[in-house]
């Protein structure tokens, strides 16, 4: 009996042994699923401005205008006050690049220059003297202006650029005399010229040919009709 227990633990024994070195171990493999398993193909809807993101999206600029505009927005640029000619020349030139443009006329102030003048003269005796000094230091252009009732002053000049104005004016200083520079204007016709700049161009070349003061962006544009 004992030597039957001995063999019956002995065969356990084994048994497990074998099944140790026996057992298959997991190896990576490929999963083959038929296509009939995965369901029903899944339905996708194209929304209505596909056709113009697929044409903007492949090659930038490749497709219409009108496609790329739809997905960045309209861009424009108003250029002024201009006078007259100046406004044919930036619709010329912007038109010949491909933009559309547009001009519009109103009623307002041009710029006629910087004005600099000796003010508070007491009379045209004074303004004579004054004149004298003024050539003296190299200031021969001076001259009087006003009369009796409106008073008198010495102008030294209109200057369209502000160092200029100021040269003379520091002159003018030199010579013991108080000197005011003011901006001269005068109303008429003045103009802007609208510009629709194509999809993907700036305004930057605009800007830095007229200024900043006189190119309107963004909100502050106007489109061209």
């Amino acid at each position: 009996m004992k030597n039957l227990l001995l063999l019956l633990i002995l065969a356990n024994i084994l048994y497990f042994m074998w099944g140790m070195f026996t057992t298959e171990e997991t190896e990576p493999g490929i999963a083959v699923v038929e296509e009939a398993d995965l369901g029903p193909a899944l339905q996708v809807k194209a929304g209505q401005d596909s056709e113009s993101v697929a044409s903007v999206g492949a090659v930038l600029g490749s497709g219409e205008s009108t496609d790329l505009e739809a997905v960045v927005g309209r861009s424009c640029v108003t250029i002024g006050p201009l006078v007259s000619g100046d406004a044919d020349s930036a619709m010329l030139e912007y038109g010949n690049e491909g933009m559309n443009t547009a001009r519009r006329k109103t009623r307002g102030q041009i710029f006629v220059g910087h004005s600099v003048q000796v003010e508070n003269v007491a009379n045209r005796d004074d303004g004579n003297g004054i004149v004298s000094k003024l050539s003296e230091q190299g200031l021969g252009g001076a001259y009087i202006v006003g009369n009796d009732e409106d008073g008198y002053a010495i102008a030294l000049g209109l200057f369209g650029k502000a160092e200029n104005a100021e040269k003379v004016e520091l002159q003018a200083r030199a010579a013991g005399f108080e000197v005011v520079v003011s901006p001269m204007t005068r109303e008429d016709d003045i103009f802007f010229v609208d510009i629709d700049l194509p999809p993907g161009k700036g305004a930057g070349a605009i800007v830095e040919r007229y200024g900043e003061e006189k190119v309107a962006l963004r909100d502050a544009a106007t489109c061209p009709r």
